[in-house]
């Protein structure tokens, strides 16, 4: 079985045309930040002093623009320009990461069909979060073919109702908005033909900068003059929790400054605030804690894992529905911030659980 690895590679021109890769200068500016000195990051990178000095140097001269401070006694310190360079890194990391985790799934199973025809992957299409990625990682282990996609609740159910995938991931508000959520995914959901499972429940809720400098206490807030706002995209699961939110507070979306501004991932919303781009977005805790960000709660969530009866006997199946009750799995979900596992692994009635 082959596994597949894409990751983004980015390079910065000089006014000259001289062409430099970011990965090597990136990796080396990130370790010396942690560490506060060159000789550190020389070692954590497997490189010689005068190599990394000389790529460094080098890039200083091609963009006329430094990279470090050093003083006595004082180690090594990064420029404001170097540390906007490690923001620029980290917001492409968090936009890309699950798109470019899904094209080599894709790609992954595209080479062993052509190896080995007979064998068919288990599809499986959910809204992305951290939860589902720790169960998606997990399932990878085991000896069944799996091909994962990531995509909104609606686009999921919808996939699986038309038979595009054998597993749905979506997320439903616990709480007054749950009614009108379920509403809304209630045409691709098939109470006599499916199966629901919980993987967890989490907390979605109001990032900001660390300290909330503007004092962002409330979605009411989100409409002020003096606030900017990044969003998820349209028709995320999230995106429509917080459309409800404002709607309830009768506020007009078109008065938010940065309502049409959005990303693909909770991470890349934390770091969009992290870099100073926003002053607030609507999100799950662990992306906030992930860029050290204040976080208030706001609405907590069940995430769902959702299949077909007659896909109960595919391995893949056997094998999610046995690590979403392993105590093990339980844990890690359960130290990740703003996940529970109260009923993870259980299998509920569509019918009670989602009243259709």
């Amino acid at each position: 079985m082959f596994k597949f690895s894409i990751h983004p590679e980015w390079l910065i021109t000089s006014k000259n045309g001289q062409e430099t890769h970011l990965p090597t200068v990136i990796r080396l500016l990130t370790e010396i930040d942690q560490s506060g000195s060159l000789v550190s990051a020389c070692k954590s990178q497997g490189v010689s002093y005068r190599h990394a000095w000389g790529i460094l140097r080098r890039f200083e001269l091609d963009f006329g623009v430094p990279l470090l401070i050093t003083a006595r006694r004082q180690g090594t310190q990064l420029t404001a320009f170097a540390q906007k360079l490690i923001w620029a890194n980290r917001r492409i990391q968090a936009r890309l990461a699950p798109t470019l985790e899904s094209l080599a799934s894709e790609l992954e199973r595209e080479i062993e069909m052509a190896l080995s025809p007979q064998e068919h992957a288990v599809r499986i299409h959910a809204s992305h979060g951290f939860a589902v990625a720790a169960l998606l990682k997990k399932l990878e282990e085991t000896a069944s073919p799996i091909e994962f996609k990531y995509e909104s609740s609606s686009d999921a159910l919808n996939s699986l109702s038309k038979g595009g995938c054998e597993i749905a991931g979506f997320h439903v508000p616990i709480g007054p908005l749950r009614t009108t959520v379920v509403k809304q995914y209630a045409k691709y959901i098939n109470p006599k033909e499916q199966v629901l499972v919980e993987l967890a429940i989490r907390t979605q809720g109001i990032i900001t900068a660390p300290g909330n400098p503007k004092k962002i206490f409330s979605i009411k807030d989100f409409a002020r003059a003096d606030v900017s706002i990044v969003n998820r995209q349209p028709y995320s699961g999230t995106r429509t929790l917080l459309d409800l939110l404002l709607k309830n507070e009768k506020l007009d979306t078109s008065a938010i400054r940065g309502y049409e501004n959005s990303e693909y991932t909770h991470a890349a919303v934390a770091a969009y605030i992290a870099s100073g781009m926003a002053d607030v977005g609507f999100g799950i805790e662990t992306g906030a804690r992930q860029f050290g960000l204040d976080f208030l709660p706001v609405a907590t969530e069940n995430y769902y894992m959702i299949f077909n009866k007659k896909s109960k006997d595919k391995q893949a199946i056997i094998n999610m529905v046995a690590i979403l009750q392993s105590t093990g799995f339980q844990q890690e979900i359960g130290s990740i911030a703003g996940y529970r596992c109260d009923r993870t692994g259980q299998f509920l009635s569509i019918e009670t659980e989602l009243g259709l």
